[in-house]
């Protein structure tokens, strides 16, 4: 029955791909669709791996099962086999007299009606919107109970979790091989890493996380892991490139400490934290200098930090490559924060009413819906991420009502002063500037009338011929007979062979 089987694993794996066919022909409009739409897809690439192995697996015919069969096929009663697999199949259905057959057409089709559930209804908490925005919350706590941490607030925090450096909320490099720091890291990274397996069924993320680790591996052997290089190396980078706020600031480099002046450096040194750092980095030099005699202690001590450091560089990576999460968490605690009780109790509403909806509704259906429950809106509100009307105090504070016109960028309309600051720095302004011969476009912000722009551009340009200084002007030359002259006029003279 090989060649059965076989068979059977060659129509699956059809099935399994016109399966996904039908998934991708359609491309959902909500988030929560397209998520779904790609699990089911992961799934079924998932079952094709499976079934693909099985069939090698019979190709290879180790056993040599296959060809003996097709030998006995071929050389032997063709009826003779026949009877042989009727009577298996005879005797299966005899043994089982009720089980039931299926249509395996209709395994692998999308399914749709109003009692199929999401297979991501389970993957997020409600703080993640089916993947739209980080949920931290955890990880922040954790962080506040680290020894020697800033107690940042969790917006704070949303903005340098991935910063490790200690001028920017990050911690210090001795008290960063604590275990409790360690497991900080490492339950970071693992929510990372889940949160994109999660977002992104279809990545092959398995190889990226691959590239990462051999991109640490050259860092860490060329020493150039930022925040880990060896002890010496360290002490002389972050002496000369420091990047301090102002011009009088002073580094500390035993409490990784800035100072804003050299008096207050001074008064810092005297106090019991600095000289007990200063006595922990004493001791890092006396052992980076000794070296070889103690060498499995330094060894140990190395290899702890770079599990410390390829956690960190993992963190940085995870995060980069979901930077659009990011933002897009902080805008979103932010907005929430200045939001009332009853508001959010609104949005958590709406949010679930839409987790409750049926999966894949008929048009017809949808139409219904729309023409029974329509926004009311007399105030023409802008609509916010949920289809619904921004809060009015909200449209107040930013100043919507105000509308701001730019003959520039073809009369369009900005609403609020903060849309019509931002546009200045976009693309489409900047060209329209360009296109009317305005190289300095920096001079030109808040000037929105072609006529206006063009007069400031032909008197900047006046404003440079006027403090144009020919040099041929400026040197002077003297002829034999003692006539002094520019040097451009001396020159046209001698090449005609005037003087």
């Amino acid at each position: 029955m090989l060649l059965e089987e076989q068979r059977y694993i060659h129509e699956d794996l059809e099935r399994l791909e016109q399966g996904i066919a039908d998934r991708m022909g359609d491309e959902p409009k909500q988030i929560r669709d397209r998520l779904n739409r790609d699990h089911e897809v992961s799934q079924l690439l998932d079952q094709i791996q499976k079934q693909s192995a099985v069939l090698l697996s019979l190709y290879e015919d180790k056993a040599s099962e296959r060809s003996k069969e097709i030998l006995d096929i071929s050389s032997g009663d063709p009826f003779r086999e026949f009877n042989n697999q009727y009577n298996k199949i005879k005797e299966h259905h005899g043994n089982y007299p009720s089980e039931q057959a299926e249509n395996s057409e209709q395994w692998y089709k999308p399914r749709k009606g109003p009692d199929q559930p999401y297979i991501v209804e389970s993957m997020f908490s409600g703080e993640e919107a089916y993947g739209r925005f980080f949920d931290l919350h955890t990880c922040h706590e954790a962080y506040l109970n680290l020894p020697n941490a800033k107690r940042l607030a969790y917006l704070q925090y949303l903005e340098v979790f991935d910063d490790f450096q200690p001028g920017k909320g990050g911690i210090k490099r001795a008290d960063k091989l604590r275990d409790d720091y360690f497991r900080y890291l490492g339950d970071l990274a693992s929510y990372l890493e889940s949160f994109m397996r999660r977002t992104r069924p279809l990545e092959n993320l398995d190889k990226v996380y691959e590239g990462w680790e051999k991109e640490f591996e050259t860092a860490w052997e060329k020493d150039d892991v930022p925040g880990w290089q060896k002890e010496a190396s360290a002490a002389k980078k972050n002496a000369t490139s420091r990047n301090l706020s102002t011009a009088e600031a002073v580094w500390c480099e035993a409490c990784e400490k800035e100072f804003k002046n050299e008096n207050v450096y001074k008064g810092h040194l005297n106090g019991r934290k600095h000289i007990k750092a200063a006595e922990i980095l004493a001791k890092w030099e006396e052992t980076a200098a000794v070296g070889d005699s103690h060498a499995p202690v330094a060894l140990a001590h190395r290899l702890r930090e770079r599990a410390v450091a390829e956690r960190e560089f993992r963190i940085r990576k995870l995060t980069s490559s979901m930077s659009t999460e990011k933002d897009d968490t902080r805008v979103n605690v932010e907005r929430r924060q200045g939001m009332t009780e009853r508001e959010r109790a609104q949005e958590l509403e709406n949010f679930y009413n839409m987790s409750s909806t049926p999966q894949n509704q008929a048009p017809e259906e949808e139409d219904d819906d729309d023409d029974d429950d329509k926004i009311y809106n007399p105030l023409k509100l802008p609509l916010a991420w949920d289809g619904k009307p921004i809060p009015f105090w909200l449209y107040r504070l930013h100043g919507l009502g105000q509308e701001f016109p730019c003959e520039i960028c073809g009369n369009f309309v900005y609403r609020g002063r903060r849309a019509f600051d931002k546009h200045f720095n976009e693309t489409n302004h900047i060209t329209n500037l360009k296109r009317l011969g305005i190289t300095n476009t920096y001079l030109f912000r808040d000037i929105t009338s072609i006529a206006e722009a063009m007069r400031l551009w032909e008197k900047i340009q006046r404003e440079e011929k006027r403090h144009h200084v020919d040099d041929g002007s400026v040197v002077q030359m003297e002829d034999a007979e003692g006539n002094v002259m520019p040097e451009k006029v001396y020159l046209d003279l001698q090449k005609q062979g005037l003087l």
